[in-house]
């Protein structure tokens, strides 16, 4: 069974919980606004030291400037979580960002992230925003789980996460 909770900046450290490994076999890039695809065969073996502490500083980051966070959580162990946010983005201001969202590989494709992504939608709605915006790992799994829950690619890409992950999948979601 599992718990959806609101997270607070003290949770940073239960992060380190998620087991973010994952067999790649595509990725995906932008090219003139167009997406292609090249296939991969690794292992990636998760996150390391200085990324989980990228990720916690992150996390901290948005809830201490207003952003908010859901976990998912099975028997008290964190498996899955999803970031929205502080910052209205976009031409007309209308769109808040999904900052960080990860499920652990255990408990991947059971709709935790589905579940996860819609409380954060909703969230963004009643914050005032029209769309999210999704800067995605370019690995297929998190490509295909976006546009799988309404995810399309965006031509007016963030300047700011743009420079942050120049690799990301920028897309968003209209809100409903």
């Amino acid at each position: 069974m599992i718990t959806y909770l609101l997270m607070t900046i003290a949770m940073s450290n239960r992060l380190s919980e998620i087991d973010r490994s994952e067999f790649i076999t595509t990725l995906y890039q932008v090219n003139q606004e167009k997406v292609e695809q090249t296939d991969a065969n690794y292992e990636y073996s998760g996150w390391n030291t200085s990324e989980v502490q990228e990720i916690e500083r992150q996390y901290i980051f948005e809830l201490t400037n207003g952003g908010m966070a859901i976990g998912a959580f099975h028997e008290n162990r964190l498996v899955g979580f999803g970031v929205l946010g502080h910052r209205l983005m976009g031409e007309n201001l209308d769109q808040l960002h999904v900052d960080l969202m990860y499920v652990s590989r255990d408990f991947r494709r059971q709709g935790i992230g589905s579940v996860i992504l819609e409380m954060i939608s909703k969230e963004a709605k009643i914050r005032g925003a029209v769309y999210l915006y999704i800067s995605s790992t370019e690995t297929e799994s998190a490509v295909s789980f976006y546009r799988k829950n309404g995810g399309a690619i965006t031509n007016a890409v963030d300047e700011i996460l743009f420079n942050k992950e120049p690799e990301d999948i920028h897309m968003i979601k209209k809100l409903y």
